[in-house]
Parts: structure tokens; sequence; C-alpha cells
């Protein structure tokens, strides 16, 4: 069920304007009966204004009313007709000026630690576009000379739970297609970096 906006300001109105039981009263506001005896000995939420519920359209009349009769009946939150917002959808990614010219080093890394992941992975967890991926694919990037592998994750372009699901997500799709997943090269600092 969900809690009423200001429990404790709801609890001083239903108080002050009903003849609700305690145990009413925290049960709808999510408070403990005490509290709300507290609330009404002037021990607790002093000073606090009380907040209408019904003004709010959590409650109704008759909703209180009905519990008002029978003191085993429990307070419920009045459904609102009014239209929810809507949520609002990831777009881009945004990234901090500080952090777009690491994008070229994540995708790097991405591409020589997990070559299983798509292009479109990769550039919905770094936030690039495909043109910029391929580029660092075949160095024909105008940085290419100065990009250096690192861990998207550290340098704040994705997060590890991100950069893990799109990996699984990849490894499944590859066991369902019957490709083998490719291994990525084995890191020899004495060598250089390898290929990507």
């Amino acid at each position: 069920m969900p809690q009423p906006l200001m429990p404790k300001a709801t609890a001083v109105w239903l108080i002050d304007n009903t003849t609700l039981g305690f145990d009413q009263i925290a049960a709808f506001c999510e408070l403990h009966p005490l509290e709300v005896q507290g609330i009404a000995d002037d021990e607790v939420a002093i000073g606090i204004q009380g907040a209408d519920p019904i003004a709010s359209g959590q409650l109704t009349r008759e909703e209180i009313e009905r519990c008002e009769k029978d003191a085993s009946a429990r307070l419920r939150m009045a459904h609102s007709n009014l239209p929810q917002p809507a949520k609002r959808t990831s777009g881009p990614r945004y990234t901090p000026v500080a952090k777009r010219q690491d994008k070229p080093d994540g995708i790097a890394w991405l591409l020589r630690h997990h070559p299983e992941l798509k292009d479109s992975q990769v550039a919905r967890l770094i936030g690039t576009t495909k043109t910029t991926i391929q580029s660092v694919r075949d160095r024909s990037h105008w940085n290419s000379p100065n990009i250096r592998p690192r861990d998207p994750v550290l340098l704040g372009l994705c997060g590890q739970g991100e950069l893990n699901t799109a990996v699984e997500k990849a490894r499944r799709a590859a066991e369902r297609a019957g490709r083998e997943i490719p291994k990525p090269p084995e890191y020899d600092e004495s060598a250089g970096a390898p290929d990507i």
C-alpha cells in the first residue's frame, strides 16, 4: 500500500478531525501506534501543521466514515483518476566534457577485452556512434596514435553492472547462434599492446 505524502502531518489531521483509532491511523500513515498516541498527547510532532488527506486526494470522506463506524477496518488510499506523469525515457547518455576525450580509450578496451559485444552494445555503453567505433577498430580515428585501451568503468563512462549485463547478453546471443565466443588476446607487457 502506498504511504501518504506527509505521514506525520496526515496523522495530525486525522487525530484532530476524525474519531479514528490510533491503530487505524498508524496503519494508514505507517507509523507505530505509540507514535500516534504521542502525537495525540502533544509529545511528538509538536508544531507540525496537519495535512488534509481529503484535499490532497489521498482519502475520501466516505472512506473515513466507513472506518469510523468499524474500529477493525483499515483505511485504503484513494485511487486518483488524474493521469500520471509520463516516465522519462532514457535518451542519449550525457558525458561531461572532461571525459569525452576518454571515449576512444574505452572503446578500444571494450573491442580488445570483449570482442563478443556488438557495435550497438558498445555504442550504448560508452554513449558514442558506430562510426567512431569503426574508426577506432580500423585505426582511422583522427587521434589513433594516442588511443590507449583503458577500462570504461574506471574512466566513468559506464557502470560495472551495465558492462556485466551487456557482456552476459552478448555471450548468450553468441551461444544461441552457435558461434564461438572470441577470446581476448593475452597481454604481455614486454611485447607491448596487442592489436585490437
